[in-house]
């Protein structure tokens, strides 16, 4: 009778084939994020570093993209939550610089060879539709720093997201506080001071759901809008789940431990899971 011997390899290809047929019929049934990030001012590594850091203790994974003109019904369709960190343009002719760093061009002899930077926006109105109806079905946008300057090119985007960028000061301190601590989003979530752009946003919904303001405690205003700005809100719309918070601009006030705290909740309150 012919002995078999099962080699070391042969044991860690079968776990292996196992583990990957246990993740395949799992997949079907968990919960899926796509994660729509970076622009000219917001890098995409940077924000794929901060993003994780929130998915990873959740346990979720994400599937992280660039391509804002692949935004449509049939990408979202695979997905229960779609996340936006990045601004409404784009620059087709492109700009001068490896960055948004101006000085780069300051001392230039040829500057006038360069064509000046001019953005266009990129979002039409069947991609916002699709972000409503993907949302109106049952799922959760939630739209996070600057995401929502794409208002400015879409009516339906910015009838689902709640709210239009209006502009925000530079870097620099400031407060961030809870208006509504009923929320599942921010119980148990304390004020907290970040650096980071303060952004101001007008804000169309019932302001019953606005869930936190930020506050300049040096008293500096922006524009003669005053020192305040909502910074937080989540609501109910349709079947599914919109939140916003504007902290974001870099990865320090992303992991900031209250901030991270918060974007954990509101990630978990979109999947409907509290």
């Amino acid at each position: 009778m012919k002995s078999q011997k099962i080699s070391r390899r042969t044991i860690l290809d079968c776990a292996l084939l196992a583990t990957t047929a246990s993740l395949s019929a799992a997949a079907p049934t968990s919960k899926r994020v796509l994660a729509l990030i970076g622009d000219r001012y917001h890098n995409p590594d940077y924000i794929r570093v901060g993003l994780e850091k929130v998915f990873s203790s959740l346990g979720m994974k994400v599937d992280y993209t660039i391509q804002y003109d692949a935004l449509s019904r049939d990408l979202l369709k695979n997905y229960q939550l779609l996340v936006i960190l990045r601004d409404g343009m784009i620059w087709p002719n492109g700009y001068l610089g490896p960055d948004a760093y101006t000085g780069y061009a300051a001392h230039f002899e040829n500057k006038k060879d360069f064509p000046e930077a001019k953005s266009v926006l990129w979002m039409n109105e069947e991609q916002g539709a699709a972000v409503k109806d993907f949302v109106n079905a049952g799922n959760g946008l939630y739209a996070m720093h600057n995401s929502s300057h794409i208002s400015h090119s879409s009516k339906n985007y910015r009838e689902v997201m709640g709210g239009a960028y209006i502009g925000h000061p530079t870097l620099r301190p400031f407060k961030v506080r809870v208006v509504n601590r009923d929320h599942p989003i921010t119980q148990g979530i304390q004020e907290f001071v970040v650096n980071d752009e303060q952004h101001y946003v007008e804000y169309d919904k019932d302001r019953k759901h606005i869930l936190m303001e930020a506050d300049n405690i040096d008293g500096l205003d922006f524009e003669g809008r005053g020192t305040k700005s909502i910074s937080a809100w989540a609501y109910d719309y349709g079947q599914g789940r919109v939140a916003f918070t504007g902290v974001g601009h870099t990865i320090h006030a992303l992991w900031v431990p209250q901030y991270l705290e918060l974007q954990k909740r509101a990630v978990r309150w979109l999947l409907k899971e509290i």
